[in-house]
């Protein structure tokens, strides 16, 4: 079958900016490498001399070059740090990772409310252990499961009518439960289930591989919830095959790039401040520790479901405006901007609100 195959033109085109002048000079006609580009020509059309030159052009593998099973998709949250730092990859795993208290089933809960508003429908594989938290997740679960039955039929009816997706616990994995499950519907032939896998024990923290491959890693910070910076989700320790693998435009990988380097910049001298006790950063860096803490405060995001003790509206802010309003931070085009008036808000201050979901 190579119907499923498709060029990796993200990843092409980063390693080689001028790709039509370089295809030139390795004899491949230019013609041809823009048609395999745009999909006019099917990659299983392709001559394998070509996709190989291709490969070597980009210093990569033909692996890499080619992505099986269509192109990889994001599902787009409306959480400013998640759909530019760690975006999720639609049928793919996410794993949270945090420590009792740091928010892992907030983000849960608000993420089953937005996806249900998207056309989603959660499912939610009830832990056997309770802890607070609990029974806001399961207020806005389409359906709760406590077995693996349970939770096939109920993905099953919700694939009749939508796309289903499904939380569970770390002991599920741990015990086989969800392998058990994934078998189950790869049979029913299910395969574009997006799994988010929490640990309320709060062991994984200490695990350096917590709950096996992953597509996505939520890594909740401490010091971001103590400070009360919500969400807690660490957008230098966080990541996603879906932008380390090149799959997304260029500009999302270069912006974020840019953005995790100025964050562990602004972090490494906040550490500095704090151990030295001095008064302030040196002059020559106080652009950069502003415009970190800048952009610290812009990724605190209101939500919906914490509206009744916020008293502040949720707020969905669309993936390509996260992703300007990040871009113009990074490059210092807000620098005039108190950063305190980017504390738990949506887009930028100058422009028009995207409060809109979906």
């Amino acid at each position: 079958m190579t119907d499923n195959l498709t060029l990796n033109v993200a990843l092409l085109r980063r390693k080689v900016p001028n790709l039509t002048a370089a295809a030139k000079e390795a004899g491949l006609r230019p013609a041809t490498v823009s048609n395999l580009c745009t999909g006019k020509i099917p990659v299983g059309r392709a001559e394998v001399r070509t996709l190989v030159s291709l490969a070597e052009l980009a210093g990569c593998r033909l692996d890499d070059l080619i992505i099986r099973g269509g192109q990889t998709k994001m599902l787009e949250t409306g959480i400013k740090v998640i759909d530019v730092f760690a975006p999720v990859v639609r049928g793919g795993t996410v794993g949270l990772v945090a420590k009792p208290g740091m928010g892992q089933l907030v983000v849960l809960t608000e993420l089953f409310l937005r996806l249900k508003q998207t056309g989603f429908t959660p499912v939610f594989w009830r832990p056997a252990r309770d802890v607070v938290g609990m029974e806001e997740v399961i207020s806005e679960a389409a359906a709760v499961c406590d077995s693996c039955e349970e939770c096939f039929q109920a993905i099953l009816q919700a694939e009749e009518h939508g796309t289903a997706v499904l939380a569970a616990d770390r002991s599920y994995v741990l015990f086989g439960e969800l392998g058990k499950l994934r078998g189950m519907l790869a049979e029913a032939r299910v395969t574009d289930l997006t799994v988010f896998l929490i640990d309320v024990s709060g062991v994984a923290t200490e695990e350096i591989v917590p709950y096996g491959p992953l597509d996505t890693l939520w890594q909740f910070d401490l010091v971001l919830s103590s400070k009360r910076y919500y969400p807690a989700i660490d957008p230098v320790a966080s990541t996603a095959t879906l932008l380390e693998d090149a799959h997304v435009e260029n500009r999302h990988f270069t912006v974020q790039q840019k953005a995790k380097k100025l964050l562990r910049r602004y972090r490494e001298l906040a550490q500095w401040l704090e151990a030295s006790e001095q008064a302030a950063v040196p002059p020559e860096e106080t652009e950069t520790f502003v415009r970190g803490r800048r952009l610290e405060l812009y990724l605190t995001q209101p939500f919906y479901i914490a509206e009744p003790v916020t008293k502040l509206a949720g707020v969905w802010v669309n993936a390509a405006d996260s992703l300007e309003h990040v871009s113009r931070i990074v490059e210092g085009k807000t620098d005039g901007l108190d950063p305190q008036l980017l504390f738990y808000i949506g887009g930028l201050p100058d422009t028009v609100p995207t409060g809109e979901m979906g």
